[in-house]
């Protein structure tokens, strides 16, 4: 039987156990993907993101932890998928990255010279926005924290931090698994780790990934191509070491993705600014170029962390950790074929290589004073070689070269004043640099690509200086007082203060740093034995020089400005319940943004054909622009990439049969409401709608072996995921399929 064929009789198979199904967040108790939250319920949800194992009930921060084995069941198998399952976190598309925002703060700009505001780490080490949607796998767990973490997350965590952990060697333990999957569009894939002592003070950990799967977009243009097919491969080592107080654990990992380019359309705008409108097939998951489309992704990442364990319990820790991430991609740039116009396309050639060291003194965990300090340096080069062309010329040449530096000092101490009361105090100070070279490039007539990929290009002429520098610092941090009236809850209150760099902005100058002050409260409570926990927040923060990057009519090329200053306020609430053999867990967010007008150029007051032009200046040249006339001015309005709403649900139920066998029916909801991706507030061009997904498994578990048939966007919804320029992308369509995972 054909899989495609099961598609009817599993939708409606997993439909019809909404009543009984889904992952219990209690899954997150345990960091290992061998423990599974459901049969575990008694254990405490830990997590690791303030240098030490705690409690998550007894932390006074709003955070959504999963566990190895939650992320499994909930279908979480990329960086994207996570706001599923984490109330008020989009990541929205937008192309090579996309855009992490978490209460609205975050990323709303496709510049290169705009940090993230959501700090992504992978086993600790800070993680630029390339190459970061590679598919988990051997994972330990994963922690959103909402909200600044100014203090040990550091710069450039305004909106939040994404805390990601994979599995690590296990001393004296040979184990392992292995788990296969196939399902529609032909998705094969195959991952697994083993575990292997070599005496007792040394363990390696090798695991692997391998995944493919066919397009999911149909390509009806001249070009033939495969949008959104990928082949995917990642490689993992780790060994560690334990002596007494000393350990050492190294990770070597290398990553390499292909797919079949990114699937665009036209936003369905004016036919007068944009004419590749005209070519949009408004057919679901079904696209129409005329220019080959790729992407290429390659990463590779060395970790070593060094920790040393007094008697007294005072622990000193080393992180150190050098990346390389490429990325080669091509796109169709009108994301169309229309024959009545010459065939456009872009390429984006990035290369990021970051270096970072931590350092940090870790006192023990008993006590009234409890402390962490730390020094932390960061050093990114970012070289991009991209291009533009027209019915296969070569015309602009952005090639900026950019430099940074980040420092900081950071301190953060809890004092138990009472047996019920304790205060957080933490302090840290950033200092950030970035110096930019090379320049925008017009390329000569006839240019081949071996020409045009040079430094500088051969027989360009310059359009553009990108050099420049810029400085900035700022102290963040927090104090907090938390009240435990028993062991069972935590009342807490808390400010805190985060920032994010500043960066230059060739030719005309630099920005400054973003900055936020959260002003928070919240409750968390275990109830009924510990058969139900939650967790209840409030909060209200002011966003000051939202950075967003804007037509700069000198270059033509986009240009980061400081538009305006933002008033955030919401609400937070999630659950876990557990009652005998079902399991139900959900999350919800409110957050009422109110960013306040500014002045831009409108991009769609620009003709396409013009996009990138230089201001003409009274020029008659044919590649320049008048932008008199495209600038306007705006009331303000919701802050960009922030839904006032989002909530997931999920729900299971495990079904013991003899011989220690159980079947657990699983579903989940997830709903992420309508938000603005563009400041001009333009409903048909600049928001994108709400969507809800369904998703769910049946699984039959037998000890080591798990056998389980899977669905995610049960419904085929298509909908609009993020926004490039003025094109559109979109979500993955409804996948299905089955699994079997063998542990030993």
């Amino acid at each position: 039987m054909k899989i495609n064929r099961v598609a009817p009789w599993l939708a409606s198979a997993l439909l019809a156990t909404t009543s009984l199904a889904a992952t219990p967040a209690f899954a997150a108790d345990a960091p290992a993907p061998t423990t599974s939250g459901a049969e575990n319920p008694d254990k405490d949800i830990v997590v690791t993101a303030q240098r030490r194992r705690e409690n998550v009930q007894n932390v006074n921060i709003a955070v959504t932890a999963l566990s190895g084995d939650a992320l499994v069941d909930k279908k979480i198998t990329r960086a994207i998928d996570l706001q599923t399952a984490a109330p008020g976190l989009t990541i929205s598309r937008s192309g090579v990255t996309d855009s992490f925002n978490i209460r609205g703060i975050g990323l709303a700009s496709g510049s290169p010279q705009v940090t993230n505001g959501v700090a992504t780490y992978i086993d600790g080490v800070f993680q630029p926005p390339i190459v970061s949607n590679g598919q988990f796998y051997d994972m330990a767990g994963a922690e959103v924290l909402r909200g600044p973490q100014g203090t040990l997350s550091g710069a450039n965590s305004t909106g939040g931090a994404i805390y990601l952990t994979t599995q690590r060697p296990k001393l004296g333990e040979t184990s392992g698994y292995i788990s296969g999957n196939y399902g529609n569009y032909n998705n094969v894939g195959v991952n697994g780790a083993i575990n292997l002592p070599f005496g007792e003070k040394l363990a390696v950990r090798a695991s692997g990934l391998f995944n493919q799967h066919d397009a999911w977009f149909k390509d009806v243009g001249p070009a033939n191509n495969q949008p959104e097919r990928l082949a995917e491969i990642d490689g993992r080592i780790q060994a560690l070491y334990k002596s007494g107080g000393f350990q050492a654990n190294v990770k070597v990992e290398a990553t390499q993705r292909k797919t079949g380019g990114f699937a665009l359309q036209p936003i369905n705008t004016s036919t007068t600014t944009n004419p590749y409108v005209t070519g949009r097939t408004n057919t679901p998951f079904t696209v129409s170029f005329d220019t080959p489309v790729s992407n290429f992704e390659r990463s590779f990442a060395t970790v070593l962390e060094l920790k040393y364990e007094f008697a007294g319990g005072l622990t000193l820790r080393s992180l150190t950790a050098y990346q390389n991430k490429r990325l080669a991609a091509v796109s169709d740039t009108d994301a169309t074929s229309l024959t009545t116009r010459a065939a456009l396309a872009g390429g984006n050639n990035v290369r990021e290589r970051v270096y970072s060291q931590e350092i940090n003194i870790i006192s023990p965990d008993t006590g009234k004073f409890k402390y962490v300090i730390g020094g932390y340096a960061q050093r990114n080069k970012v070289d991009l070689r991209n291009w533009n062309s027209s019915a296969g010329n070569f015309t602009t040449l952005p090639h900026p070269n950019t430099s940074k530096l980040l420092l900081g000092a950071f301190g953060q101490a809890t004092y138990q004043l009472t047996d019920k009361l304790s205060v957080d105090a933490g302090l840290r100070y950033s200092r950030f640099e970035v110096t930019g070279s090379n320049a925008v490039y017009s390329a000569a007539p006839g240019s081949t690509m071996a020409m045009i990929i040079g430094d500088p290009p051969v027989g360009a002429t310059i359009l553009a200086p990108q050099t420049g520098h810029e400085s900035d610092g700022r102290a963040t941090g927090k104090i907090a007082l938390n009240y435990k009236p028993d062991a069972d809850n935590l009342i807490y209150a808390f400010v805190a203060r985060g920032y994010k760099n500043g960066g230059i902005n060739p030719p005309t100058g630099t920005f400054a740093p973003e900055t936020v002050m959260d002003y928070e409260a919240g409750w968390k409570s275990t109830l009924f034995n510990r058969h139900l926990r939650t967790q209840i927040g409030a909060f209200y923060m002011k966003y000051n020089n939202f950075q967003m990057d804007v037509t700069n009519p000198v270059s033509g090329q986009n240009g980061v400005v400081n538009l305006a200053n933002s008033e955030i306020k919401g609400f937070e609430a999630s659950f876990q319940a557990k009652i005998n053999a079902l399991s139900i867990d959900g999350g919800l967010s409110y957050v009422d943004s109110s960013l306040s007008g500014f002045t831009l150029i409108n991009k769609w007051l620009v003709p396409a054909a013009s996009n990138g032009f230089p201001q003409c200046n009274g020029s008659n040249s044919a590649r320049c622009f008048d932008y008199t006339g495209t600038s306007v001015t705006t009331s303000g309005g919701s802050n960009l990439y922030s839904p006032k709403w989002t909530w997931n649900l999920a729900a299971s139920y495990r079904i013991e049969l003899p011989e220690g066998v159980s079947i657990t029916p699983r579903v989940g909801y997830a709903y992420i409401g309508s938000q603005w991706a563009y400041p001009t507030y333009q409903t048909g061009t600049d928001l994108i709608n709400a969507r809800g997904l369904w998703q769910g498994s049946i699984t039959l578990d037998k000890g080591t072996w798990k056998g389980e048939i899977y669905g995610t966007n049960l419904a085929n919804k298509f909908y609009v995921a993020g926004q490039s320029g003025r094109n559109e992308l979109y979500g993955a369509p409804r996948e299905y399929g089955v699994r079997v995972t063998k542990k030993f």
